[in-house]
């Protein structure tokens, strides 16, 4: 196995550690598989979709200290796909000379949405404000003594994900049916939109940014359904939206990729959501659409080499490809072709064999010199495809 000074990735024994085999995973895979960096891949479950593009893949627990230790402890750089990994074995794992990237510091700040909420208040941050709770039963009594006032946005501190631990509460009633976990209650934002920054940075403190893009998320699931880059906003705004998420950057001192998601408020104002410590949603129209992709710029950062260029070469668009509703079990991506022969689109599968609703399961990029009709398509890709099963709930 290569020492910790060595740089020769690319066809060596150089062996780069993946916590996490879904399709963020996946997608990253395509990069090493360029270079022919060897990789080890450890997820929960039989069928990741790295499982088949990987050098070596491992089936494990991600919380389990031991599982976690002993994985790192066979390669020379280990980094993430998701963040609810066991922090203990990585600090352990650092100690001992193994390269972690996010550090073990960034990522506990980030897995709990309390510390990274004041994270943000004690650095001078802009962000909703909020309440914090040891548990969720606490909040109705603080609505009934005047300490809370509806509407809220209930946030679990820790294990959300996709649009789970998050629930806007409007009434009393909402609360009905969440979890009794440490939590926070945030303030409602009425944003004209949610934009996201993605800021790559190395270990040597060097860093670019990628454009500010615009989501646009489904109503019932709080999955993000379309991302467009560029966002379409004026430069004013766009620069305030950088100059937060560097901000971000600048004091969390990551390394890797960071996606900086904020709301824009009515009187424009940039307020920070959350952030990921690693290639993101937010980024997926960067394979398609930009000089250098997120997941190649990952490697790069956390590789300590050259930074790639974040411009885009046409305008993009993502449309996410979720279960639709009504269906589980084996997937049926039901007019797939149709949008092949679209101008301009390529779509991503993740490579899971079973859907159920809300499940992402796929992306589709529209890519063209205008803005507008790269958006006109993307409308017709949602309204084409269905990602279904082939046997009806």
């Amino acid at each position: 196995m290569s020492t910790s000074s060595d740089t020769s990735y690319f066809s060596s024994s150089f062996t780069l550690g993946i916590l996490g085999g879904g399709q963020l995973g996946k997608m990253l895979l395509y990069e090493t598989r360029k270079w022919d960096i060897t990789t080890k891949v450890m997820d929960p479950s039989k069928d990741a979709p790295c499982r088949l593009a990987c050098n070596e893949f491992i089936h494990g627990d991600l919380m389990d200290h031991q599982t976690v230790y002993k994985f790192g402890k066979n390669v020379d750089v280990l980094t993430i796909e998701i963040e609810n990994v066991n922090i203990d074995a990585l600090e352990q794992l650092e100690e001992e000379g193994v390269r972690v990237y996010p550090t073990p510091r960034e990522l506990r700040l980030i897995q709990n949405k309390i510390t990274q909420k004041l994270f943000y208040v004690d650095h001078g941050i802009p962000t909703a404000d909020f309440s914090r709770f040891a548990y969720t039963s606490e909040i109705q009594e603080s609505i009934s003594n005047g300490g809370l006032h509806l509407p809220i946005v209930w946030k679990s501190a820790q294990f959300g994900y996709d649009g789970q631990g998050v629930k806007i509460i409007r009434e009393i009633s909402d609360l009905k049916g969440l979890p009794n976990v440490e939590c926070l209650a945030e303030e409602l934002i009425p944003f004209k939109t949610e934009l996201a920054v993605i800021v790559a940075r190395n270990a040597g403190g060097s860093g670019v940014n990628y454009p500010v893009v615009e989501m646009e998320f489904h109503p019932e699931a709080n999955q993000v359904e379309y991302v467009l880059c560029p966002a379409r906003i004026d430069d004013k705004i766009a620069k305030k939206a950088i100059k937060t998420a560097l901000k971000v950057s600048e004091e969390l001192q990551h390394v890797g990729l960071l996606a900086v998601e904020m709301f824009l408020t009515q009187e424009d104002e940039v307020l920070v959501n959350e952030v990921a410590p690693r290639p993101h949603n937010s980024g997926h129209y960067s394979i398609e659409a930009s000089y250098t992709n997120q997941f190649e710029q990952h490697l790069r950062c956390i590789l300590g080499l050259p930074l790639g260029n974040t411009e885009s070469k046409v305008a993009g668009v993502m449309v996410n490809l979720v279960g639709a509703e009504g269906h589980e079990g084996e997937v049926y991506y039901e007019n797939i072709e149709q949008i092949l022969d679209l101008r301009g689109v390529t779509p991503h599968i993740y490579g899971k064999s079973l859907t159920r609703p809300f499940r992402k399961m796929g992306h589709v990029t529209i890519v063209n010199e205008d803005m507008q009709e790269a958006r006109k398509i993307a409308a017709e890709v949602k309204q084409t495809i269905n990602v279904i099963s082939k046997k009806k709930v």
